[in-house]
């Protein structure tokens, strides 16, 4: 994935000037309305942490559990598209998805390496539960992970494990499986694991091989079923978790009541790491489901990893100390829920 709107310009001096100077005359405006309610303006950071444990979500959402899952993915190594660690987590996705009785393939497809064309064997995982259902849910997270720490200042060939960036999400997916059977749906759902979402090596080479592939087989093949909703989760286990509304998700009109739902069950369930407000646009594995295929997608993604001042994204840092088995329960538990709300809007679906 990669931001597109760039965060806001420092101001010059002179408006730095202009700024403070308004900002004095509203204090001295607002002074005796601050003075008579007692409030003022919280830390956004502290503001935006919920009180809740991991044993208070575990009912719901095993977080632990979800994070030992991203320890088997990080333990395989780096993951990136033809691989053999690409191949060793196909087989323990298939395995682990098997066993709660899902049905699952891989959908194989050909890409090339951006460096020198050749041939490059890749597939997306594929997981359906209640795979008879005519309506369905996509959810889906990217399983690569990138071939080099390109934005690794010290070390830009040296190892990159993908813990956040690519594991996170695979391992929610893996925990949401064991919840799948209680959860007594009416419609479908589809776990998707897309491959090459960043088999890059520059900048400029193409991202979301697997989501594009995804999307065209979609569109183009003849079918009896119908996503009604797709929702995408990346980069969700940051222990400085907060989730902001991705600006293209928000944009579309298709997907901001879908936004607005995950953030409103968020807020019922007192999750405050879900911000209600707009942040960045994000270039990621949802663009490809909604432009390419017409099937309403958001985004779930922390991409201030760990905040704006310090970044461990596509660096050697991307490993799983830096991931939170409470951030994996929080969204899990999120997602989990707003299934649950999904299914009760099911019956209008035709």
């Amino acid at each position: 994935m990669k931001r597109v709107s760039p965060d806001p310009p420092k101001p010059s001096p002179l408006q730095r000037g202009v700024f403070l100077g308004m900002i004095v005359l509203s204090i001295l405006l607002a002074g005796c309305f601050l003075f008579w309610s007692g409030i003022g303006q919280q830390n956004h950071a502290n503001a935006a942490q919920s009180q809740l444990k991991l044993d208070d979500i575990r009912e719901h959402f095993d977080g632990q559990r979800a994070f030992d899952y991203l320890r088997q993915i990080c333990d395989i190594g780096p993951r990136p598209s033809g691989s053999p660690g690409m191949t060793r987590q196909q087989e323990l996705l298939t395995e682990h998805f098997e066993k709660l009785g899902a049905e699952v393939r891989l959908q194989k497809f050909t890409g090339r390496d951006p460096r020198d064309g050749r041939p490059v064997p890749m597939a997306n995982l594929i997981v359906q539960w209640l795979p008879k259902k005519k309506d369905r849910v996509v959810l889906c997270a990217h399983y690569d992970t990138l071939p080099y720490p390109m934005l690794d200042r010290r070390n830009p060939r040296g190892t990159f494990l993908g813990a956040n960036d690519g594991g996170s999400g695979v391992a929610l997916l893996m925990e949401l499986g064991n919840q799948m059977s209680k959860l007594n749906l009416k419609y479908g759902v589809d776990f998707v694991f897309f491959d090459a979402e960043e088999y890059i090596f520059a900048e400029h080479h193409p991202f979301f091989l697997g989501s594009e592939h995804f999307a065209r087989e979609y569109r183009n093949q003849p079918r009896d079923y119908q996503y009604r909703w797709g929702v995408l989760v990346d980069m969700i286990g940051d222990k400085q978790l907060q989730i902001y509304q991705e600006r293209n998700s928000m944009r579309w009109p298709e997907t901001r009541p879908l936004v607005e739902d995950i953030w409103a069950t968020a807020r019922r369930l007192g999750i405050r790491e879900f911000v209600p407000q707009r942040g960045a646009e994000i270039r990621d594995d949802h663009l490809s489901l909604r432009n390419i295929a017409g099937i309403p997608t958001c985004v779930i993604i922390d991409f201030d990893y760990p905040d704006r001042g310090h970044r461990y994204w596509h660096t050697t840092a991307d490993t799983i100390d830096k991931c939170s088995p409470l951030s994996l329960a929080k969204v899990g538990w999120v997602v989990r829920a707003w299934l649950e709300t999904a299914r009760q809007e099911a019956s209008s679906w035709n």
